[in-house]
């Protein structure tokens, strides 16, 4: 009798698809109103982004989005604000960031 249903439940499990997860970022700057990147479409608006995926890392994700919108002040995943040195890592991608220029000329 219980088999069966530790099949059934093992059977859901490995069926059911990850769930995707949300990302917010606040930009220092006005950014479009879509930006694609990566494994994600941004949505944006009054200095803020949005998007969805299951197939990328919260750091990939926050350097696209910097490469193309400048400067993010904050970036968040599924309600979780990401570390102050994550970001400064994913800000050094800025588009117009002076510190990765003079990284790179080094």
């Amino acid at each position: 009798m219980i088999r069966p249903l530790i099949a059934l439940a093992a059977s859901a499990l490995i069926a059911a698809p990850a769930a995707a997860a949300t990302y917010t970022a606040k930009t220092s700057t006005q950014a479009p109103a879509k930006i694609p990147a990566r494994d994600i479409l941004w949505t944006c608006g009054s200095g803020a982004c949005t998007g969805s995926t299951q197939n990328s890392r919260p750091a990939v994700l926050c350097q696209g989005l910097a490469k193309q919108a400048g400067r993010i002040e904050s970036f968040v995943v599924d309600g979780r604000e990401m570390a102050a040195a994550d970001l400064e890592r994913c800000n050094a991608s800025a588009r117009g960031d002076k510190s990765q220029a003079l990284a790179n000329a080094r």
